[in-house]
């Protein structure tokens, strides 16, 4: 899967612009949101200007195109979805290395060397464990599980 391939699905689960009082990212549009980008004009925000940031912030951090095609969408709908960090720690307790946020050389290792459907298993399970235990997830934990559920029906 390309970056314009996977913006296209993420976007398609972020949606326009939301101010729900319950989401703690606050103002949002195209999946960015206000906490996250205090100085971008998140109510005119354009979809070329979130592309721009998903590429840069998500896409790149996450090392995307380094990952198996059968993970990478998930960790970077992930990581637009909980953050960076976030999405990397599951990564790495899915392949079993110290979960510090951040691929490294050993990490990428780990990666490439376990069976790419079952990081992609174990990867989705430590992330709807997380989620399910939010205080949030009354809220939007039915939507979060939905978005998982597509990312696993849709491996490639």
């Amino acid at each position: 899967m390309t970056f314009d391939e996977a913006f296209k699905i993420v976007i398609g689960h972020e949606g326009g612009y939301v101010n729900h009082p319950s989401d703690p990212g606050g103002e949002t549009k195209f999946g960015v949101c206000k906490r996250a980008y205090p100085n971008e004009d998140i109510k005119n925000l354009t979809l070329e200007r979130a592309k721009a940031i998903y590429r840069r912030d998500f896409w790149d951090v996450v090392h995307a195109d380094e990952i198996p095609k059968h993970v990478r969408f998930a960790v970077f709908d992930a990581a637009v979805n909980s953050g960076v960090k976030q999405a990397v720690k599951w990564l790495q307790r899915a392949v079993g290395v110290v979960d510090d946020g951040a691929i490294g050389h050993k990490t990428l290792s780990a990666i490439v060397s376990m069976d790419p459907y079952k990081l992609a298993a174990v990867f989705n399970g430590q992330r709807l464990k997380f989620m399910a235990d939010l205080k949030t997830w009354d809220t939007f934990g039915k939507g979060w599980a939905r978005r998982v559920a597509e990312n696993l029906i849709n491996l490639p």
